[in-house]
């Protein structure tokens, strides 16, 4: 993946939520957090860390991917909110739980902001923003004290979850998936609420929502391969500068991700388009997709989620076009909800299967300026249907 470029300092200006917080951040402040946050550096030993504003107002808003993308928010005002939560953190081995771990699972498996009293060992300082997986977040300092100063509220299927210690983490998940979103399943498996009880561990935050989003997207495969194929067509749709084409062939289920970046993007500070891709054929993958990383997993499952839906199968191309509009790292959440809402789009059905790469290639083209034809000539999936077609042929 291309080295990211933090945001400056000077551009912290543009979001006054911070900007005010950093002129007059507190050390001992009562907050409300909506989401307990668990690093990967230093594993197995890592920083657990209490996410709050200082304010109890609306402190839900600060951690709701789901809401923002249905009410259409921007990317300043998530930005906003995300960089006014402190992260008041203290270092704890994965499987021990001393307070903060303790803390930290209650506020993760909450249902709702858990209010808190902090103490800070000094003022918070400022964090530039340089992941484009985990949501960013505002200053952070270590923990003096933290106290829960009410009961927790847990959803009594996610306290069912919890109390069965017999229960492994995936099917955990996949029970869980009926009651709850993505980013409420991401915070209980990294507290390490979930799982066989003497299995029970932290999980950064980082590997936790590409966790959620596999174990999701491999549920919803086993199941679709038992449908009949889809029509050809292609899905199109949005969010906060990233775009999806989404092309569906009748063929048994595979699937291959082209992220594309535009010039002058955070992700990409040369003159020139890049690109990255990972796929899988039907038997699936057998390591971690490195190239396209967590936008992999997290752009598979609302397409696996329509097929479902659909009571189909299809070999899947996405193509995500990333644009200079999305100009500030806010996470891999952005990917999930750009190819939703794609998926909620009226899709355009095609005669042929070169009838719908040329629509592709000429959107490309016409909207992004990216030849698209040299993608596909580097395309796995569409290079094994092609020979899978030959194949056929020959032996009739």
């Amino acid at each position: 993946m291309m080295r990211l470029r933090p945001i400056r300092y000077a551009d912290i200006e543009q979001y006054p939520t911070y900007f005010k917080l950093q002129q007059n951040v507190k050390e001992k402040f009562f907050g409300s957090s909506p989401a307990p946050f668990v690093g990967r550096y230093g594993y197995p030993q890592v920083n657990v860390g209490i996410l709050a504003p200082q304010e109890i107002e609306d402190a839900w808003l600060h951690d709701a991917p789901r809401y923002w993308a249905e009410n259409n928010f921007s990317i300043p005002q998530v930005a906003d909110l995300r960089m006014s939560l402190v992260n008041s953190r203290a270092k704890s081995f994965i499987r021990q739980t001393p307070k903060i771990t303790q803390l930290a699972r209650e506020i993760g498996l909450a249902a709702r902001p858990v209010d808190v009293e902090i103490q800070l060992k000094k003022k918070p300082t400022i964090k530039p923003l340089n992941d484009y997986i985990v949501t960013p977040m505002g200053p952070g300092a270590q923990l003096k004290s933290a106290r829960i100063t009410e009961n927790p509220k847990i959803e009594w299927h996610m306290q069912k979850a919890h109390d069965d210690t017999d229960l492994k983490a995936n099917d955990a998940v996949v029970y869980l998936s009926k009651y709850a979103d993505e980013n409420a399943l991401t915070r209980a498996l990294s507290v390490g609420a979930l799982g066989i009880g003497k299995n029970r561990k932290l999980v950064p935050t980082r590997w936790s929502i590409t966790a959620v989003d596999d174990t999701l997207g491999k549920k919803n495969i086993n199941e679709i391969k038992n449908y009949s194929t889809t029509d050809i067509k292609a899905y199109f749709g949005g969010f906060m500068g990233n775009y999806f084409l989404v092309l569906f062939l009748p063929d048994v289920w595979s699937y291959e991700l082209f992220e594309m970046y535009a010039p002058d993007n955070f992700l990409n500070r040369s003159s020139e388009i890049k690109f990255t891709t990972d796929h899988e054929f039907y038997d699936g993958r057998k390591d971690y997709a490195s190239n396209t990383a967590g936008g992999y997993y997290a752009a598979r499952l609302p397409i696996l989620d329509e097929l479902k839906k659909q009571k189909r199968q299809a070999t899947v191309i996405a193509l995500r076009f990333i644009t200079s509009e999305y100009t500030t790292p806010l996470g891999v959440w952005v990917v999930r909800e750009a190819v939703r809402k794609a998926m909620d789009s009226t899709p355009i059905e095609f005669a042929s299967k070169e009838l719908m790469l040329m629509y592709a290639a000429q959107m490309g083209i016409k909207r992004f300026g990216i030849n698209i034809y040299e993608i596909f000539r580097q395309s796995k999936v569409l290079n094994l249907v092609k020979e899978q077609r030959k194949l056929t042929h020959f032996k009739k």
